[in-house]
This record gives C-alpha cells, structure tokens and sequence, in this order.
C-alpha cells in the first residue's frame, strides 16, 4: 500500500476513535463522497451550463443545472453560482463585482467572531484592497443593532457583511437590512456556519433581507468542501438602482474568468447530493438535534464548571451549533489564564477530543495565543449523538478547563 493511503486510512481512524467539537467540521454521507471521488474529476469544463469553452460538457452542464435548481429550492434564492472552490474565493468574488478597489466594506471584527474575508485589515485581500470599517460586539459577545447603526451611518460603507465564524447567537437579519438599507449599502448574508441551521428552519433565512448571500457547503450543511453565491429578489431589485440590470450575470462574470479557471465538477456533484439530502424530513430532524445537543453540551459544563471558589466558567452562547468558552481564571482575566485557549485545546486533544483554541470578545489576547475555546455540535450529530452524550463530555471539558486555571493559582 502507498504510503498516503496509509496515512488516509489512519486519519480516518482518527476521526472515527476521537469526539469532533470544532464547529466547522462534519462527515460527508457516502453518497456524497462517491460524487467527490468519481470520474468527474477528469474534466475540465471552464464557463457556465451552454456556454462552455472545451468540448465534451454535455452531460456536465446537466450536473451543473440539477445543483443549481436544487440550491435555489433549498435557500429559496433568484440565482446560485455554485462554482467558487471555497468560502475565502465566494467572498472575494462578490467583492470583485460589487465594489471597487478603495471604497468602504464594512463587516465583523475577527476578534469579535468575525472573518479574515470580511475586511480584517492589512494581512487579507478585503483588508489591503478596501478600505476597511470593523463592528465588535459588546461584553456578552452579542451585537448590538443600536450601536451597529450608529456605525454604520458614521461610515456610510458600500458593503456590509453580515455573518460570523465564532458568533453563538441567532443573527437578526432584518436589523441588518433595516440599517443597510438606511445608507444604500450592499448587504451580504455569510451563512457558511449556519447553512444547515437554516435549511432544517431552526435558524431565520436572510433571504427576504440581504441582497446577495455566500456560503460553504459543508460545516452544518454536510455537504463537500465548496461554496456558493446567490442573489435574492432583493438584490435583483437593489441592483437596479446602481444601473446593474442582470446582478447575476455580474456575480457569474467575477467568479469566471474573474477570479477563477476551471470549476471543480466532482464537488458541484457532491454539492446536488449534498443540496438533495438537506432538502428532507431528516434532515430538519439532524438539524433540531444540533440545538438540542448544544444546549445539553452547555449544560454539562456548566454543571461542573461554575460555583467553584466563586469563580464561574464565562459560557459566550448558545442559540445556534457553537459556543466560545473563556478558559481564562474568572477572578482576574486581567492576570491569570489569558491566552490558555491553546493549552487546553491541546489537554482536550491528549484525552481524544477536538476542539480549537478561539479568541473571546474583547481578548486581551492574540490570535495566535487566544484565551478561549471553540465547540460546536454538527459532527458528533451526525455520528448519533444525542443530549446524554453532549453533557457528559461537557464535564469532561469543564474538568480540563479547571484544572488549567488550578495549575495557574
């Protein structure tokens, strides 16, 4: 056997044998990974459906076409590119067709559960080429829409990004809408965490309040690693007031030719699978799991991590599949256990469970050596896990975190 294939087999082992806590992550169905693993990798099918530059894409475009009416089903949207090859390439895509190089953006602070995408300045492409505005959350680490729309109408951003990586709480995309549209921003939903939330209706769908919306296909959608684009009636109705008469086609004309070559077609399969088995009774069922199982996951660390010494465990969520965990010494974050994150991911790790060390709101802490951790529950979900078993390994995780702030006393 190749080495690689040794070294696949062990990796799957590893998934299977360890508990999987980071939010992001999840197991693909069979069915989805046939698609990612089939013939279609062979070819190359640069352009769109019927409008292809190499030969041979006639059962292609009917692949490509089924993943598209199955999107636009499943989120209820005007138009779906599904060719971006992640969630970093979808965001700078709808960048690229929607502001120019120099003006505003507007979107979450990295620290505050924001993404790199989003206009993280200096070190990302949103940063370096846009001019770059950042909202924070406040102490709880929710935000706050009053002081949101101050900022915003301080700014006047061309773009704002509604959408988080590390945000526990149901997002209110109707403020959002309400405050974007008061300055004639774009505003654009990224759902990549919450897809799945969405689909199996426990979280609200920005659909009705955005104009254009991103997301990856896996985390709680459980499909493969991709991403979309999708334009809402919204958006079509917005883009006619900045002369843009076929927002579509725009989007469409900055992913290909303008950021990207190729679509990788074994993935947009996987995605039509992925979009199919998302679309069922079972689906909305795994989906309510995840709610439930977070809530029991919080509990279990609450159980046995507050009232000890007076000291109590700071819980940031939750209302969605995550929370972020503050390891740090709650008598004195400003001395004890600030940028322990890692330590204790890393103490989870050694005992067979997998979570990443996080930043909490306001850290005083880099991201480098943040003082919080990052769970979530879609992946063990998937595996059949339900409330008993979230709360026991919530112990478990308070017990780790404990003893770290023990060792610092």
């Amino acid at each position: 056997m190749d080495k690689i294939f040794e070294l696949i087999e062990k990796e799957e082992e590893r998934q299977i044998e360890q508990i999987q806590l980071i939010p992001s992550e999840n197991f693909i169905s069979d069915e989805v990974k046939k698609a990612l693993g089939s013939g279609l990798s062979n070819k190359y099918a640069e352009g769109y459906p019927g409008k292809r530059y190499y030969q041979g894409n006639k059962i292609i475009d009917e692949i490509e076409n089924l993943a598209i009416e199955r999107g636009k089903k499943l989120f209820r949207l005007e138009h779906i590119n599904v060719q971006p090859y992640s969630g970093s390439p979808a965001n700078m895509a709808v960048l690229m067709a929607l502001v120019e190089p120099g003006e505003k953006i507007c979107g979450m602070k990295l620290s505050a559960g924001g993404h790199l995408t989003h206009g993280h300045p200096k070190i990302t492409f949103s940063g370096k080429y846009f001019e770059s505005c950042q909202y924070d959350v406040d102490e709880q680490g929710r935000i706050d829409y009053d002081k949101l729309e101050q900022f915003v109408d301080q700014n006047r951003p061309k773009l704002i990004f509604a959408g988080t990586t590390a945000y526990p709480f149901i997002i209110d995309w109707e403020k959002f809408g309400k405050i974007a549209d008061k300055v004639g921003a774009w505003l654009v939903a990224d759902i990549s965490h919450i897809a799945g939330l969405i689909v199996g209706e426990v979280h609200p769908s920005p659909v009705p309040y955005v104009h254009v919306i991103t997301s990856t296909t896996h985390k709680t959608l459980r499909g493969p690693r991709g991403a979309f684009i999708g334009v809402t009636k919204k958006g079509v109705s917005f883009a006619k007031s900045y002369g843009i008469l076929d927002l579509a086609k725009k989007i469409d004309r900055a992913v290909f030719p303008g950021i990207q070559g190729g679509p990788h077609m074994n993935t947009i399969a996987a995605m039509a699978v992925a979009f199919a088995e998302a679309d069922t009774p079972e689906f909305r069922n795994y989906a309510e799991q995840i709610i439930k199982n977070a809530k029991a996951l919080k509990r279990g660390i609450e159980i046995t991590g507050n009232g000890r010494d007076s000291s109590v465990l700071r819980i940031f969520g939750t209302e969605n599949h995550l929370m972020v965990i503050d390891c740090s010494d709650a008598n004195d974050r400003s001395a004890f256990g600030v940028g322990r994150g890692k330590e204790v991911a890393e103490k989870l790790e050694s005992e067979g469970i997998i979570v990443n060390a996080n930043t909490i709101p306001h850290d005083k802490a880099g991201p480098f050596k943040p003082s919080g951790i990052r769970i979530g529950t879609p992946a063990m979900t998937t595996r059949g896990w339900k409330e008993e078993e979230f709360e026991e390994v919530g112990k478990r995780i308070a017990r780790v975190i404990w003893g770290r702030i023990i060792e610092a006393w």
